[in-house]
């Protein structure tokens, strides 16, 4: 165990420089701000492969802050990990100062600013969801504890690994010096699913034209993808309420069929692929951390997966739970949205789930 470093390109042994100024992959000198450092679990995989151009192009945190990139993978992952950094390396990112390999969990964190956690175990036949659960709870109890004990006082979490809720909670609840609120889970993915779904459904220009669909609950199939808040832009119409521009047929679709459809769009995916989301949900990583650290727009709202403490809906405390969010500079707000008395009744189903792996992911 340990970190693997780069050993692509050959140093040249009349470079004088200290080692950490050799593994620079270039400088940012004309930014006057300090380096972010940016951890990725699973780095070698296929969302963590396709994440790293989102994040160190600057994408994802904006175009005038350099980064610092360790990559995190299981030992067995460590060729391939080396393979990756060769096409960073390859890549020659701009506002990249340096790139860590890692196969050392226990030290990867070490100053880390941002940590986004891609890799987990992944469901096989025959395992049931209380064996996922348990798996993954021992590795994202792990991540916490090497969180708390290493990580900058204020990092921020985002968990990407299934199920993600649950593993955030995990993480969080062994990470006791940093707030819980520093954690957040992907439900962007379902949220841009949600988008395309209304854009095609209305024939929208694209899918920067609607804004406020609410992804409430777990990143699950109980999820509740709700436009009741949603608006559109229609042409060079300004944003309106979904209700006002979609015809009662499509109001049917949208609190029938939509719903379904972005619930069950990740075994969609898997059935036509042949593999799970990995592009699609690398870029919804990207966008939660530009709508986390760039901030919301006035009047936009998102949804992530936050800490449920204190939420406006009755929800249960001690979850992570996809609600409505405001951001700025890296902090989220529950944002105030009204809701309806059948969405309500699915709200309260997907927190019954998210409830139920709690109980069996804390089960001793």
């Amino acid at each position: 165990r340990g970190t693997t470093r780069i050993d692509t390109p050959r140093p040249d042994p009349r470079d004088t420089r200290p080692n950490q100024q050799k593994n620079q992959i270039s400088t940012m000198a004309e930014s006057k701000k300090t380096p972010i450092r940016v951890l990725i679990s699973g780095a070698a995989g296929q969302i963590g492969y396709s994440l790293i151009p989102m994040i160190a192009s600057g994408r994802a945190l904006g175009p005038d802050q350099p980064i610092s990139l360790v990559l995190l993978d299981i030992p067995p992952c460590a060729t391939k990990l080396q393979g990756v950094c060769m096409e960073v390396l390859d890549c020659s990112f701009g506002l990249l100062t340096e790139v860590i390999p890692s196969t050392d969990a226990k030290t990867a964190f070490k100053g880390v600013n941002l940590a986004i956690l891609v890799g987990g175990f992944p469901r096989k036949k025959g395992m049931v969801r209380a064996d996922l659960l348990k798996i993954n709870g021992g590795i994202f109890s792990g991540m916490g504890k090497a969180i708390a004990d290493q990580a900058h006082p204020n990092v921020k979490v985002v968990v990407v690994a299934n199920p993600a809720n649950t593993n955030c909670l995990i993480a969080a609840l062994n990470a006791d010096k940093i707030p819980k609120k520093n954690f957040s889970a992907l439900t962007r993915l379902d949220m841009n699913r949600a988008k395309g779904q209304v854009m095609d459904k209305l024939a929208l220009a694209t899918s920067n034209d609607v804004k406020n669909i609410v992804i409430w609950g777990n990143h699950s199939k109980t999820q509740y993808p709700d436009v009741t808040s949603a608006q559109v832009k229609k042409g060079s119409s300004d944003w309106t309420p979904i209700a006002k521009v979609a015809s009662e047929e499509d109001m049917k679709f949208f609190t029938g069929e939509f719903i379904t459809t972005v619930q069950y769009r990740g075994a969609a995916v898997i059935k036509a692929r042949g593999l799970s989301s990995a592009c699609s949900a690398a870029n919804a990583v990207g966008d939660h951390i530009k709508s986390l650290y760039g901030g919301t727009s006035e009047g936009e709202i998102v949804s992530m997966a936050v800490w449920s403490n204190g939420n406006p809906y009755g929800i249960a405390d001690g979850l992570y739970y996809s609600f409505p969010v405001t951001c700025k500079g890296g902090e989220w707000e529950f944002a105030k949205v009204p809701t309806t008395a059948e969405g309500q009744k699915l709200m309260k189903a997907t927190e019954a789930e998210l409830l139920e792996e709690k109980k069996e992911a804390l089960a001793k």
